[in-house]
């Protein structure tokens, strides 16, 4: 926590992009943000709304550090800020806390991957096809 900041944003905000350059991230304390997905020919689709205690942004910690989704705000949001130069750094200190960290951003990782698989199917999916809201899913 010696590295956060508190940080608040607008209902309605851009917090970033997908495809900008990753270098923060934040852990939400208040409020939701939705993040979406560029999809061609249809614009954004919204793929998972995430609120308290939840990690925003996992991007800064893999190369190429660039965000794979994009996320506003839909009210309010209070959350601590981190500097990802900053937590990498500790991290190479401080190996016990790397691997911890690591092992938090993989399942976090692994959560946004199979909302947006389920959400994208959902919206654009054929007919019976897995995800779609058919009941089909395992």
């Amino acid at each position: 926590m010696a590295l956060a900041r508190e940080a608040a944003f607008p209902g309605a905000t851009r917090i970033f992009e997908e495809g900008g350059e990753a270098d923060r991230f934040w852990i939400i304390r208040s409020g939701t943000v939705a993040l979406d997905v560029h999809v061609p020919g249809r614009g954004q689709a919204v793929v998972e709304t995430i609120g308290r205690g939840a990690l925003l942004g996992w991007s800064w910690l893999y190369p190429p550090r660039r965000w794979h989704l994009g996320a506003e705000t839909r009210g309010p949001v209070r959350a601590w800020e981190f500097d990802a130069v900053a937590v990498r750094g500790l991290c190479a200190e401080r190996p016990e806390l790397g691997l911890a960290l690591v092992t938090a951003v993989a399942e976090t990782i692994g959560d946004r991957l199979r909302a947006t698989r389920t959400r994208l199917l959902d919206l654009y999916g054929p007919p019976g096809s897995p995800g779609n809201g058919n009941g089909t899913e395992p």
